[in-house]
């Protein structure tokens, strides 16, 4: 059909054809669904446009918090593994040339009081010869970045220094258990002293050592 014949068509329709006016409720019910639809193309994209934002707010925030805390755990123990690795070299240097003992006694009423005015706390000192630990002496040492106490004990041949210094909630906590270059590293913050354990002992006879001298140090309270 071409435009002509069109253009004849429709106005035979509009001369011709008859008209009904449509009934009042279903043009009411139409106008109400298109009404609807408009509200809801304006509404709808700004729901879901404000749920894709709080979606991808709660994203990212829980990325923050699960960064935070990945780095918070790596820095402590990073922090924690650098120190024993100072404490196990301390204790190598101990045992080089002559320098284990400022101080050479297995009896504590000599060690503690040497430590006196050259340290601005009192270090805690505990013979435990009965236990197969002798004590054999005390030197002055530095470790991570401060003055400690190092105490010196005995197992058949092996040299066991234990470091002390007061409690600081900055410094990371002694590891439970740590080993390198063939030496076993442990210990633990008491009330007023954090102690670091060192030796070539195994794991086994260094815990046992460990939990003897905490035992008596606990109930001095240090």
């Amino acid at each position: 059909m071409d435009q002509h014949e069109d253009t004849e068509l429709g106005a035979l329709v509009k001369t011709q054809a008859d008209r009904h006016t449509a009934p009042a409720a279903l043009r009411e019910r139409i106008v109400a669904s298109i009404r609807q639809a408009e509200a809801g193309s304006r509404h709808e994209p700004k729901a879901q446009g404000w749920r894709q934002w709080l979606n991808m707010g709660a994203a990212f925030a829980m990325g923050v918090v699960a960064s935070v805390t990945a780095a918070y755990f790596f820095t402590a123990a990073n922090a924690q593994q650098q120190l024993a690795q100072e404490v196990v070299a301390s204790h190598v240097r101990s045992l080089m040339g002559a320098h284990l003992a400022d101080v050479a006694s297995s009896d504590r009423h000599t060690v503690k009081p040497w430590f006196t005015g050259k340290l601005d706390f009192s270090p805690p000192v505990h013979d435990l010869a009965a236990a197969g630990f002798p004590l054999v002496g005390g030197r002055l040492d530095y470790i991570g970045g401060h003055p400690a106490a190092a105490l010196i004990y005995r197992h058949r041949q092996h040299t066991i220094n234990v470091f002390v210094w007061p409690r600081d909630e900055r410094s990371p906590a002694p590891p439970a258990a740590f080993a390198a270059q063939g030496f076993n590293v442990t210990g633990w913050k008491g009330e007023a002293m954090q102690f670091w354990l060192v030796s070539d002992l195994n794991t086994g006879e260094l815990r046992q050592f460990a939990e003897r001298l905490r035992e008596t140090a606990s109930e001095t309270g240090s």
